[in-house]
């Protein structure tokens, strides 16, 4: 499996709302296959055993793509269900209680809209920080916005990987490139589009390009 940095450069979360009755488990096959080095199970209000199926069939794609596979919110769920971790926001849990349920090899990442939120996270041993929303998105309608002053200020002050989320697209894109961040997480930038494999594949090749830009300010000692 990638090392977890690698990992983050294009993070797909998923939310069949966008899909207009295609597919689900193909869509998000369709992104594995086109570049995406992650992928988040987030989709709200399913009967736990639509939930529970989608969750097995998308941990098999990740493990042949050798990819993780990680849970939104749902601690209990994310070891049910066997994943590589869950994402947790500042109102689902503590990373400490995350972490003595899934234990040491397991991933616990934590969404964070300010430095200190972001400082307190990793003291507490997240493995890496979902910082946003950066731009409007429909996808979550009562996120806090994040200035890219404090996008970078929380890549520089911290040791772990960083992920921006929130309203991304082939639009906006270029403007992370030089914040320090590890990657992008996407949610309907990948499953709004028409062509799911084609927008993964264009993506990628923007995000390859940035080349190795992590931390790229000096970091406080």
């Amino acid at each position: 499996m990638k090392n977890l940095r690698e990992a983050l450069k294009l993070y797909v979360v998923t939310d069949r709302q966008w899909l207009k009755g295609r597919d689900f488990c193909g869509c998000v096959e369709s992104a594995l296959k086109n570049g995406a080095t992650m992928v988040q199970l987030r989709e709200k209000d399913l009967p736990w055993q639509v939930y529970a199926d989608d969750a097995a069939k998308i941990r098999e794609m990740c493990r042949k793509y050798e990819i993780p596979f990680v849970i939104n919110d749902d601690v209990v769920a994310a070891e049910k269900l066997r994943a590589d971790g869950v994402h947790v926001g500042q109102k689902d849990g503590s990373v400490i209680e995350a972490r003595r349920l899934l234990g040491a090899g397991k991933i616990v990442g934590v969404s964070v809209t300010t430095v200190e939120e972001a400082l307190l996270a990793q003291r507490q041993g997240a493995d890496y920080l979902g910082v946003g929303a950066m731009f409007p998105t429909a996808s979550k309608t009562d996120a806090d916005m994040v200035n890219m002053t404090t996008l970078r200020e929380i890549c520089a002050k911290t040791a772990i990987p960083v992920v921006a989320i929130g309203g991304i697209g082939r639009d906006n894109l270029s403007r992370l490139a030089e914040t320090g961040v590890d990657g992008v997480a996407l949610i309907s930038a990948i499953f709004a589009a028409d062509d799911v494999g084609k927008a993964t594949r264009e993506l990628r090749l923007q995000l390859d390009s940035w080349g190795e830009i992590r931390h790229p300010f000096p970091k406080d000692e």
